[in-house]
């Protein structure tokens, strides 16, 4: 593995594999529509002396993709549940150059989460749209790896997409799963943006459903996200909080993730992943949705 990844291109049949081996792209050997009945998809990434790729978004939903636009991020050419019937799904990416901006240098493709758990040991980070949404197959998820550690520094949220502009400027990325998935409500997103400085960091993440949690978590003066995470669906609202270094609460958080429902997440905790176990989705029918971070 020598230098940075510098871009990202997707092939949908064996005439697009070929040409993208001839222009010294390297292809991850795993099918993005395993398990479903659509073409034959495969990421394909190329490394150079070029400006590096920093920040890679996924987008399901074509309300996401407005402030990628507006910001310059390229998309990837290629619906990635082509031919199955799932969401449309695209990768984005962007090569900042702000102090958040750490470069990528290698993509992994995990399809099992007893075996994705452990790549957290390895400062591998969690995309956390499932490249087969609504697809059926394989749960499929993208990783990155970037050049040297990077930790969580700030934490925010959104709804229904109100200034995701300016965060994107200001070096956040995006969570890509919905707080409210199947649950009605607004269209609500966790954000964060990394730095290489541990002084810097975030050490813990806690989450309030109801007036007693928040009251705790205050009086550990941890800070609390504005947004409700539950807004507009049935459930009580949901906060998240957190705490910085300096604060006695634990060991700076590199990565965050989001996962659906509660199958493989024993494997998580035994890798040593903290799971929060309150569900994102409380008081509502929407999907379970557990918030993780790795320190």
């Amino acid at each position: 593995m020598t230098g940075s990844i510098i871009e990202i291109k997707v092939s949908m049949n064996v005439a697009e594999e070929e040409q993208l081996r001839k222009q010294g792209f390297t292809q991850n050997p795993v099918n993005l529509n395993i398990g479903t009945s659509g073409f034959n998809i495969y990421l394909w990434y190329k490394r150079g002396s070029g400006a590096p790729i920093t920040r890679i978004q996924v987008s399901y939903d074509e309300a996401m993709t407005g402030s990628l636009k507006t910001n310059r991020y390229m998309k990837v050419k290629g619906d990635l549940n082509a031919g199955s019937g799932g969401d449309g799904i695209y990768l984005w990416y962007t090569t900042g150059s702000s102090e958040y901006d750490i470069p990528i240098v290698d993509l992994f493709v995990s399809t099992e989460r007893e075996v994705e758990s452990q790549l957290f040991q390895f400062d591998w980070e969690r995309l956390s749209c499932n490249l087969n949404r609504k697809a059926g197959g394989s749960k499929i998820h993208l990783w990155v790896k970037r050049e040297k550690p990077a930790y969580i520094c700030d934490i925010t949220a959104t709804a229904n997409f109100k200034g995701d502009h300016l965060l994107i400027q200001q070096g956040y990325i995006r969570v890509d799963e919905n707080t409210n998935r199947a649950a009605g409500g607004k269209k609500v997103f966790i954000w964060y943006r990394q730095h290489p400085d541990r002084q810097k960091a975030l050490t813990d993440l806690q989450i309030s459903t109801n007036t007693s949690e928040m009251e705790k978590w205050q009086r550990k003066n941890y800070k609390r996200v504005d947004q409700d995470l539950n807004e507009g669906t049935s459930g009580p609202p949901v906060y998240l909080f957190y705490c910085k270094t300096g604060s006695n609460c634990g060991q700076p958080i590199k990565t965050a993730s989001l996962l659906i429902k509660k199958i493989g997440l024993a494997s998580y905790e035994k890798a040593g992943v903290q799971v929060i176990q309150e569900s994102l989705n409380t008081g509502n029918d929407g999907a379970p949705e557990f918030l993780c971070f790795y320190q």
